[in-house]
C-alpha cells in the first residue's frame, strides 16, 4: 500500500536515503524533441512566453510527466531568466540562445546592478512551482533551476553564446577586480533567486555552470569553485534541508573540485565512467547520471545495457539516474518513454 504522505523516491535519493530503485529524469525532458512542445511552439514562438506565461510554462513542464511518468519535474525556464530582475536586459533567440542587449563590460555598469527582487520581477515562477506542485503531488519531485555565477557572467559579458569565451577570459585574466564584482553581486542574486524557488514549492534544486568546463583548474578555483560555494553557503544557512545538485558541461577535469562547491550531489557527464566518478568523489556526495544523450538513439537492447551498467557503477545509495547532459532534439520519443520505462523496472 502506497502512504499518502511517502516522499518521492528522488527527494529520498537526493537527500542520500536508502531507496529501492534509482530515480529518473532527464536534463531538458521538456522540448523539442517532444511533438507536443513543437506543436505548443507554434502557437508560442518566442521562449520567454513559453517560460514566463503561467500557463505554458506549467504545460510545458507537465508534457514529459503526463508522457512518462518521470521521477523529477523540473521547472521550464531559462538560466538567464533572472538577469532583467538585475537591471540586464536580455532575449531569448530561438535556436541561438540568450542575447544580452547591452553587454555588461565596465564597473560603471556592474555598479548600477539592482538587488534580485524576485517577488516582484519573477512573479510567475511562484505561480509555476506552486501549480507543479500541485499536480504531481507525492508522485514525483519537483526541481527548480538556476544558472551559476560564473556561467551567468558569461552570457553578461559576452553578450551571447560564445566557442571561445574570450572577452570574459580578458577580463578575468586582465581586469580580475571588475569581474570578481559581478561574480559577487551575481552569486548573492542566485542564493535569492534558490530561496525564492524553494520557498515557492521546489524541492530540489540543480544548478547549471554550464561554461565553467571551459575554465582550466586552477581558473575553475579563482572563478568558479568560490561563487559556487558562496551561493550554496546562503542557501543551506536557510534551507539547510533541500538537497542542491551542481551541473559543469565538461567536468571530467574538475570532478574533485566540483566535490567542494558545498552541493549534495555532483551531475557527471559522459566522458567520465560512473564508476571512477564514484571513486573520484567518495562516499559523501551523490551522483547523477551519466548516460551520453546519443545512446537514445540506439536499439532497446543497447539503451538497457547502458542503464544497467551505469547503476551498477553508482551503487544502490545517492544515485539519480539521468543523462549526462540535456536530451537531443531529434531523439525519438519511443526511446525516450523506454528510458523512463526500463530505469523504474529496476530494482535494488
Amino acid at each position: 500500500m502506497v502512504v499518502a504522505t511517502q516522499v518521492p523516491h528522488l527527494l529520498r535519493a537526493a537527500r542520500g536515503e536508502e531507496v529501492d530503485r534509482p530515480p529518473v529524469w532527464m536534463m531538458r525532458q521538456a522540448g523539442r524533441y517532444m511533438k507536443a512542445y513543437r506543436d505548443l511552439r507554434e502557437k508560442y514562438p518566442s521562449f520567454r512566453e513559453r517560460s514566463e506565461i503561467p500557463e505554458v510554462a506549467i504545460e510545458v513542464s507537465l508534457q514529459p510527466w503526463r508522457a512518462f511518468q518521470p521521477d523529477g519535474v523540473i521547472l521550464f525556464s531559462d538560466i538567464v531568466t533572472p538577469l532583467p530582475g538585475l537591471g540586464i536586459d536580455m532575449d531569448i533567440a530561438e535556436g541561438k540562445g540568450p542575447i544580452i542587449h547591452s553587454p555588461i563590460r565596465t564597473q560603471a555598469q556592474i555598479e548600477s546592478l539592482r538587488q534580485l527582487e524576485p517577488a516582484e520581477s519573477l512573479p510567475f515562477i511562484k505561480e509555476i512551482l506552486q501549480a507543479l506542485r500541485a499536480e504531481v503531488g507525492n508522485k514525483a519531485t519537483v526541481l527548480g533551476f538556476v544558472g551559476a555565477p560564473w556561467t551567468l557572467a558569461a552570457y553578461a559579458v559576452e553578450g551571447k553564446g560564445s566557442k571561445t569565451y574570450s572577452i570574459i577570459k580578458g577580463m578575468a585574466f586582465s581586469n580580475p577586480t571588475v569581474l570578481h564584482q559581478l561574480l559577487e553581486k551575481l552569486a548573492d542574486a542566485i542564493a535569492i533567486y534558490v530561496r525564492y524557488q524553494i520557498d515557492c514549492g521546489a524541492q530540489v534544486v540543480q544548478m547549471f555552470d554550464s561554461w565553467a568546463g571551459q575554465l582550466s583548474p586552477q581558473d575553475y578555483e579563482t572563478f568558479a569553485l568560490p561563487y559556487q560555494q558562496r551561493v550554496f553557503q546562503q542557501v543551506k544557512q536557510t534551507h539547510p534541508d533541500t538537497p542542491l545538485i551542481l551541473l559543469v558541461a565538461e567536468s571530467a577535469g574538475l570532478l574533485e573540485r566540483m566535490a567542494r562547491s558545498g552541493a549534495d550531489l555532483i551531475s557527471v557527464d559522459w566522458t567520465v565512467d560512473m564508476a571512477d566518478a564514484r571513486a573520484r568523489l567518495g562516499n559523501q556526495i551523490g551522483v547523477q547520471g551519466n548516460l551520453d544523450p546519443g545512446v537514445l538513439f540506439g536499439s532497446h537492447e543497447f539503451i538497457r545495457d547502458r542503464i544497467y551498467d551505469t547503476v551498477k557503477k553508482a551503487g544502490t545509495r545517492g544515485h539519480i539516474l539521468n543523462l549526462g547532459h540535456g536530451v537531443l532534439p531529434d531523439t525519438p520519443e519511443d526511446n525516450v518513454r523506454f528510458f523512463f520505462e526500463t530505469a523504474k523496472q529496476i530494482r535494488y
